[in-house]
């Protein structure tokens, strides 16, 4: 593919086949599922959330106990995460307990090693 970048350019941007059929299907990718979880991950509450989680596993009311927020905020959070397959739970008699997944314990590391000041 040849690109005439402008008017005043004498030379034109050269792209090989191969890579112009690479960048079409690049751009025509369905990348809902990365938008999806780049919102999940884009409020502030919920990184918290994965930090806490990844120090060990937790119910709810520690949550609350150690925040600002109610339950019921908390909980919509931790549904959020849940649905991004970053946090999973289990029942322990009258608690549920919430812990990070094998994809959350990745994304979390990937997170604070990407944004290391």
């Amino acid at each position: 593919m040849t690109i005439q970048v402008n008017e005043k350019s004498q030379e034109p941007y050269i792209l090989p086949d191969a890579t112009t059929l690479k960048v079409h299907e690049a751009m025509k990718e369905d990348v809902n599922n990365l938008v999806s979880l780049f919102k999940v991950l884009s409020d502030p509450v919920r990184i918290r959330i994965l930090k806490a989680l990844h120090i060990s596993e937790l119910c709810v009311c520690v949550l609350v106990e150690t925040t600002d927020y109610k339950h019921s905020a908390l909980s919509y959070h931790l549904k959020l995460l849940k649905d991004a397959d970053l946090v999973d739970s289990r029942r322990d008699k009258n608690f549920q307990i919430y812990y990070l997944t094998e994809t959350g314990e990745k994304m979390l590391r990937a997170i604070e090693s990407s944004f290391k000041k």
